[in-house]
């Protein structure tokens, strides 16, 4: 018996000592090639402290669940990877812990990726307990993703992903070819942190599958993260493939939604969004068939229509993958939404979106607001929607078809309100076959109520409790960039491509010939654009392109975009509305536009088109036109979206200097504010030296629509041939002015309620040059002969 034991120790030793040998420290790529080898079936390499720069690792090997391949940091977090670094992990059973992937510029169009090649790809392996932060691309051209999963069974969890600012989706699992079906991947415990709008498609967090793919199963779980200020686009999450699992989620002001774009049968449980009323923060988007949505906590989303905090979308009659298939057999139940922007049902709508959702239930959902905004938008028909126990607590009117109004009764459990005990109306609903057993605590629901949790609850959600990101805290700081001076060449999209990267401070110098766009282009960045200067740098609509698009540019919020020496020119069998636009919709943070020498024609969309356009609850800190030309188009500026919100308007200043409005068929500016008494201070225009030549050539037509704005000044400018118009102005208020004027078959201005006319003049302007507003030298347009000041262009 003694001789037993003494082997059976000798044994231990020896095979402690095995996997001892198995553990290789390296400090450099070529050491790491060459450990990599030794351990092909089991054992640990750890990689020394320090700068690893442009090392393209390889983790590969076939280890087993009881001896996998490792690859770790000797410090987690301590190992830096920069430069073009990269990570491929392939075979079976590899694990990569610990790494930093920090302010490189890689250029593969990966960071780490599940395979080695296009026949070579992992299985059961696991990247964890890693960063990957500011990891640029060298090449423009790369659309890029920071992680790519391939093969089956593989994890990704606890880890950084913060700064992606490249094009591309931070994280994309892959379901092309039949080994990568069904994968029962994890994404797990990860934190998602800041990535700025990309200003394009193609600015996911997470996307599983593809259009292509998308009736394919996944069978992918995305598990207990947290998504903050993940802004890159408006699907933060893109589902694109079948049997999806999206559970105990945290989402912090992220200006997007979990998008269940393609694809069938997806689980959204348990996940927790929380807006901070940042404007566009979202929800859930539902399109496709099978999916359920159940205890789900939404609260403070500002967003509304794409971005409401629950979204039915209508679908396409014979959809193609790449569209929108009907909702169908889709159940929401047992949802909290508090303090959020409207619900949209029947999203998109329009003559190709026709088909409404269908055997779709709603039902035993508690949406409450203290603000009194509306709580759902029907875009289209709810005959296919079953409504039932909905309990809205909100001073919103409602239909008493689909909710049930009540005054809830909320308790703070660490500042989430919590339904009491004392809540008779959430009793009162009724179970269907599909409701949840337990609540989003995971408690059971004992007695059955609506909304997300159980009555006098005491438990905080596992979303928001979920320890996510590495065991380790990285440091992370943005790198510093210095503004460039950016050249473009003429062509066909080549804009885009420099516009999406351009960063706070940069000029985009454009040469002269044709920038053809095929898509509209977004900034929230301080950017300049300069055209070449002769007048010969034009933007148009491409002449062939499939999907015409609204708008040449949007400015988003925060941004300040400068323009000069540019032509945009509208011409196009299918024109676009506008040539800018301000935020969407109530995203109100303030931007500024400058357009300096800047020529805009051929915008006829009489369709709500013009030439710029201020949507609802946007405000501009500043619009600045400056020997600007505005001509053969429907309308010129429309401020008008706020008309019918008290005290609103949007734009704190508008200045128009020695600009021309020319053949404008209905007004030059539209710049409204809805208020009880013009003499409160709000709104300020500034017009001096410009032309406006036939515009708003109506009866009742308007040059400048200015009702309620507080402080206008009109000076030293010509109003011509808008021979049918009566009043082309209308001013009120103390503090607005029309001075030292011209009209000629241009109707007469109509002052009241304290404002003031001051020299004005009602005669021909005696052109020299007409095509150009060059005065003759007896016009009365000229100081020597009005005795005030130059009216019309400085030139």
């Amino acid at each position: 018996m003694k001789t037993s034991h003494l082997l059976l120790l000798v044994s231990s030793f020896l095979f402690i000592g095995f996997l001892n040998a198995q553990d290789i420290t390296v400090s450099n790529l070529e050491e790491y090639n060459a450990a990599i080898s030794k351990v092909s079936t089991g054992g640990t390499i750890i990689l020394k402290n320090g700068e690893w720069k442009d090392a393209k690792l390889s983790a590969y090997g076939n280890g087993t669940a009881e001896n996998p391949i490792i690859v770790k940091a000797e410090t987690p977090g301590e190992v830096i990877l920069t430069g073009s670094s990269s990570l491929s992990i392939y075979g079976n059973y590899v694990i990569v812990s610990g790494l930093w992937f920090k302010d490189g510029k890689t250029n593969e169009k990966f960071v780490v990726q599940f395979r080695k090649n296009s026949n070579e790809f992992a299985n059961n392996c696991r990247f964890t307990n890693s960063t990957i932060s500011y990891f640029d691309v060298a090449d423009d051209n790369i659309k890029n993703h920071w992680v790519d999963m391939w093969g089956k069974n593989n994890r990704v969890d606890h880890n950084n992903f913060t700064g992606k600012t490249s094009a591309g989706t931070t994280l994309v699992v892959w379901l092309k070819g039949e080994e990568h079906i069904e994968n029962n991947h994890k994404i797990d415990y990860n934190y998602f942190g800041q990535r700025p709008d990309l200003g394009e498609n193609g600015g996911e967090t997470i996307r599983i599958g593809t259009s292509d793919n998308s009736m394919k199963s996944s069978k992918t779980l995305v598990e207990s993260n947290t998504f903050k200020q993940c802004d890159g686009e408006i699907e933060i999450i893109s589902n694109k493939s079948g049997d999806n699992i999206f559970r105990n989620n945290l989402f912090i002001e992220s200006k997007g939604t979990l998008t269940l774009r393609h694809g069938n049968n997806a689980l959204v449980e348990g996940n927790v969004f929380l807006g901070n009323n940042v404007s566009q923060t979202g929800g859930i988007r539902i399109i496709n068939e099978g999916h359920i949505v159940r205890n789900n906590l939404l609260i403070g989303l500002a967003g509304n229509d794409y971005r409401g905090p629950i979204v039915l979308m209508n679908g396409v009659p014979n959809s193609p993958l790449n569209r929108y298939n009907q909702v169908n057999n889709v159940d929401i139940q047992n949802n909290t939404i508090i303090n959020c922007g409207p619900m949209t049902f029947g999203g998109g709508k329009n003559d190709e979106l026709s088909l409404a959702p269908i055997n779709t239930v709603f039902a035993n959902n508690i949406i409450t607001n203290t603000n009194s905004t509306k709580i759902l938008e029907t875009v289209d028909s709810v005959d296919g929607i079953t409504f039932s126990g909905n309990i809205v607590d909100s001073e919103a009117m409602v239909n008493s078809q689909y909710f049930t109004k009540a005054s809830i009764d909320w308790a703070l459990l660490k500042s989430l309100p919590m339904p009491t005990d004392n809540n008779d109306a959430l009793k009162s609903v009724t179970k269907t076959s599909k409701s949840p057993l337990k609540d989003i605590t995971d408690s059971a629901r004992d007695p059955y109520v609506a909304g997300a949790f159980n009555l006098n609850n005491t438990k905080i959600p596992r979303a928001i409790i979920a320890r996510t990101g590495p065991g380790w805290q990285p440091n992370i700081v943005a790198p510093v960039t210095k503004p460039e001076d950016l050249i473009v060449e003429p062509g066909i999209g080549t804009l885009s491509k420099v516009f999406s990267k351009a960063k706070d401070g940069d000029i985009i110098t454009l040469k002269a010939g044709v920038y053809e766009f095929n898509k509209g282009l977004k900034t929230g960045k301080n950017i300049t654009i300069l055209g070449s200067g002769d007048g010969n740098t034009v933007f148009k609509m491409q002449d062939d392109i499939e999907n015409p698009f609204t708008y040449f540019i949007r400015i988003n919020e925060g941004g300040a975009l400068t323009l000069k020496n540019i032509t945009f020119d509208a011409t196009h069998n299918q024109p676009p509305k506008y040539a800018i636009v301000s935020p969407d919709k109530m995203e109100s943070t303030m931007y500024t536009l400058n357009a300096e020498n800047c020529t805009f024609k051929n915008f006829t969309t009489q369709n709500g088109g013009s030439i710029f356009k201020a949507y609802e609850g946007t405000l501009a800190s500043s619009l600045t036109f400056k020997n600007c030309e505005f001509s053969d188009s429907f309308r010129g500026l429309n401020l008008s979206y706020d008309k019918d919100n008290l005290g609103k308007y949007s734009a704190l200043e508008i200045s128009i200097d020695n600009c021309v409005f020319k053949n404008i068929e209905e007004f030059a500016v539209n710049y409204i504010r809805n208020t009880p008494n013009v003499n409160i201070e709000g709104g300020k225009l500034i017009v001096t030296n410009s032309v406006f030549d036939k515009v708003a050539n109506e009866e009742k037509g308007r040059t400048l629509i200015t009702n309620g704005i507080h402080d206008v000044t009109i000076k030293n400018s010509a109003f011509v041939n808008s021979y049918k118009a009566q009043t082309p102005i209308n001013l009120q208020g103390l503090n607005n002015v029309i001075s030292n004027c011209l009209f000629d078959d241009n109707g007469y201005p109509k002052i009241t309620k304290g404002a003031k006319e001051i020299d004005l003049i009602f005669k021909s302007p005696r052109w020299e040059d007409k095509d150009n507003y060059i005065p003759s030298k007896k016009s009365p347009l000229l100081k020597d002969n009005n005795g005030k000041a130059l009216i019309g262009l400085t030139h």
